[in-house]
């Protein structure tokens, strides 16, 4: 893929019927929308696509219409500069990148994604929720409501100045009276014994004051709150969450060694029969885990040919696979597939066979066989059943056999990726904890052994959808979490997450080693983040209506983000520059933490067991470490930063409220519940 310049100006010419009037209307918007002062505001240009959607009605085929006039008004909303020439041809320009100028540079990022966010608030749905968790209730014969678990910033600046004048070697004794956060972890139907609200709707309504729009994740997800006990109701100090990570990320993958170059050059440094025997066991873990069948009952694979594979049968698989592909494409539904959607009258081993032998898992396995007997065909040219490191040295030294080695290495990383692996996926404070870095507080929070611990407890017996929809049998992965990654919001300016190291000792750990939020690289400017909902169920409907469309089906295991996909398939519907569109122009600070010693070995499958920096055998006990470490480290020396303590004295819970804790609906939101009503 070419990457467009900064300042190059490019074509958009969507495939529109010339009849009725459609490529006449898209120029004209674009002409409106390039004539709006700029920077525009964003209810100019909401007012001019209103009205260039009014006239939809009356041309004929609006679906492609619709589509490009929508992708042209969210450029708009992210500042992508619009022209016409002189040949009447619409052209556009991705947005100066101001690195000279970080608050620039993140007031633009910020725009980008209040879009979306703004959107979010304003559907019918999300404000009868903020609404009802702002209405007052009677709780153990008192009135609460979400307002309850906001702490007033006066209040909690009061107490931090009272505490800084008194004697330094009692600081941190004396800032527990005024701060006291502990963990609570997001449970299905758990809730706050202060209030009676739900824990998922506390963590959801303040996930709704972040300037990103709040969405659910496939996989893997823990959310959890940091309280503050020092408090009557024990207010809410942040919040974070924990999800499957994004499989690909080239500046992770190279950093733990997954990256297929890096590996071969740890590969050629072992050289050794060890690595000829990990080759060799995720191989036959590959196979074993393999429903089959099926295969053999339609002959399309016989006992013999997993002894001794042969071209004719990976050629065999490769077709079939790309046949149930297809079928799977165009006849799968979402809702037949999703996770753990099996009926109570069935059992695991028969929910996970009825997974395995549909389309999309015959696919899977067919081609995960076929990798396997190509790599089988490969080792078996050059390694004997007691292999010598002579004989790894060859193998290593040929380009087959190094193919195959990095076939091995994909597996090994699909293996362990979504199961030791998690991305904070949200991670900060909530006003008015802000200003005294609480945000430093809830990340490292994150990486805590509490946390490990109770990701732990909550997979132990969980059965992996992917691994069990192939081997049509439960599979049960070791719930070790060995690393966190995580991204910056901005690729400008400070982050919560820098400078964030704690020694491991406060942790039981040893005293030469660190819990520490590394700075990986800087993530490519490509995605989808700057188009809207509207937009995607555009390019979604124009796809449909192809006749040679694949239907993306959101549906777990059928590959990376079917958004993208999505996406993708409908810009490339319409004809116009996909990749150009796609970089948004945007790069992320990508950081991860290590939590254990072996880390490149354990997620190879190469060590059984992971070496923690730290001790679990009392996980509340890491969170008092953390919070200690906390005080003493961020805390403490904010206590001199007058401008901090009146900043968090903005946040005030008297009427007319001004908490930043607070979800704003809109300015001046009539409906919005006070705190005072019903009291």
């Amino acid at each position: 893929m070419n990457k467009p310049s900064q300042d190059e100006w490019f074509v958009l010419a969507p495939s529109l019927p010339e009849e009725g009037g459609a490529r006449a209307a898209f120029r004209a918007h674009a002409e409106r929308l390039s004539s709006l002062s700029q920077p525009a505001e964003d209810g100019a240009i909401e007012r001019v696509t209103n009205e260039a959607m009014q006239h939809l009605g009356g041309l004929s085929r609006t679906a492609p219409l619709r589509a490009a006039l929508l992708i042209l008004t969210d450029l708009a909303h992210q500042r992508w500069p619009i022209r016409l020439t002189t040949d009447g041809s619409v052209e556009v320009r991705r947005p100066e990148e101001q690195r000279l100028d970080p608050l620039s540079e993140k007031e633009r990022i910020r725009r980008q994604e209040l879009v979306k966010r703004d959107e979010q608030l304003r559907e019918p749905s999300t404000r009868r929720f903020v609404s009802g968790l702002e209405a007052s209730h009677l709780f153990k014969g008192r009135r609460v409501s979400v307002f309850s678990l906001m702490r007033d910033g006066r209040e909690l600046a009061a107490g931090l100045r009272r505490v800084r004048s008194s004697d330094p070697e009692s600081v941190t004794a004396s800032l527990k009276q005024i701060v006291d956060p502990y963990l609570q972890f997001v449970d299905a139907g758990a809730t706050c014994e202060h209030t009676g609200l739900a824990l998922q709707d506390i963590w959801r309504y303040f996930r709704h004051t972040w300037s990103n729009q709040y969405t659910s994740t496939p996989g893997r997800t823990m959310a959890f709150l940091v309280r503050d006990r020092a408090c009557d109701y024990h207010p809410i100090v942040g919040i974070g969450a924990l999800g499957s990570p994004i499989v690909q990320i080239r500046e992770r993958d190279a950093w733990i060694g997954w990256h297929p170059d890096a590996f071969l050059e740890f590969a050629d440094e072992e050289g050794s029969v060890a690595l000829a025997a990990w080759l060799t066991q995720i191989v036959d873990a590959s196979v074993s885990e393999c429903y089959i069948e099926d295969f053999i009952e339609e002959q399309l694979l016989k006992p013999g040919d997993f002894r001794a594979p042969s071209v004719d049968v990976i050629s065999q698989l490769t077709v079939y696979a790309e046949r149930q592909r297809e079928l799977h494409h165009r006849l799968a539904r979402s809702k037949e597939m999703k996770r753990s959607a099996r009926s109570n009258a069935e059992s695991a081993e028969a929910h996970w066979r009825k997974q395995a032998q549909s389309h999309l898992y015959r696919s899977k396995r067919a081609l995960a066989l076929a990798d396997m007997f190509r790599v089988k065909i490969a080792l078996g040219k050059f390694l004997s059943e007691s292999p010598t490191a002579e004989e790894v040295r060859a193998l290593l030294k040929d380009q087959e056999g190094r193919q195959a080695i990095k076939t091995v290495l994909r597996k090994a990383k699909a293996d362990r990726v979504g199961i030791a692996m998690a991305d904070i996926t949200v991670c900060g404070a909530v006003a008015p904890y802000g200003p005294i870095l609480g945000g430093k507080l809830v990340s490292m929070l994150a990486a805590s052994p509490e946390v490990i611990a109770a990701y732990r407890q909550r997979y132990s017996d969980q059965q992996s959808e992917i691994a069990s929809s192939m081997a049509g049998r439960p599979i049960v992965r070791p719930s070790h979490l060995v690393f966190l990654g995580t991204t910056s919001l901005y690729g400008v300016g400070s982050s919560q997450y820098n400078r964030l190291r704690m020694s491991a000792a406060r942790l039981g750990g040893k005293a030469d080693e660190q819990l520490v939020f590394l700075e990986l690289g800087r993530s490519g400017s490509y995605g989808t983040s700057h188009f809207g909902s509207a937009t995607v169920e555009a390019l979604v409907a124009l796809v449909q209506q192809s006749l040679t469309g694949q239907r993306v089906n959101s549906i777990f295991g059928e590959g990376v983000s079917p958004k993208l996909r999505k996406i993708r398939e409908g810009l490339d519907r319409l004809k116009l520059p996909t990749d150009a569109l796609l970089m948004h122009g945007r790069h992320r600070i990508v950081y991860g933490v290590p939590l254990i010693r072996n880390l490149r070995e354990y997620l190879l499958g190469m060590d059984r067991e992971p070496d923690y920096l730290f001790d679990l055998s009392d996980p509340k006990a890491g969170t008092r470490a953390v919070v200690s470490w906390w005080m003493e480290r961020w805390l403490a020396p904010r206590l001199k930063n007058n401008d901090a303590l009146s900043k968090m004295a903005d946040h005030s819970l008297v009427r007319p409220i001004r908490h930043g804790a607070r979800v704003v609906l809109s300015p001046e939101d009539p409906n919005q519940t006070s705190l005072f009503d019903d009291l």
